[in-house]
């Protein structure tokens, strides 16, 4: 018997239905924003790079009322 017979492999299921991190980030009202900016970080690596997209997640976050919820606090 061989060592380097194929072994089964497990498949996971790609569902549609949103998590947890889904549903706190669709409660934020900035789901779009989020995406973009991590987008950019993914691409570029480096925050530096995604002003545009953090500012613009900063303005949505704002206009939501998250930073009441949240107790946000500019730095």
């Amino acid at each position: 018997m061989s060592n380097n017979a194929e072994q089964p492999r497990e498949v996971t299921e790609d569902d549609d239905e949103p998590d947890e991190w889904d549903k706190r980030i669709f409660s934020t009202g900035c789901a779009d924003e989020q995406d973009k900016m991590n987008d950019c970080y993914f691409a570029k690596k480096d925050w530096r790079e995604c002003k545009n997209e953090m500012e613009a997640f900063r303005e949505c976050w704002k206009r939501q009322g998250n930073d009441q919820r949240t107790q946000t606090r500019d730095a």
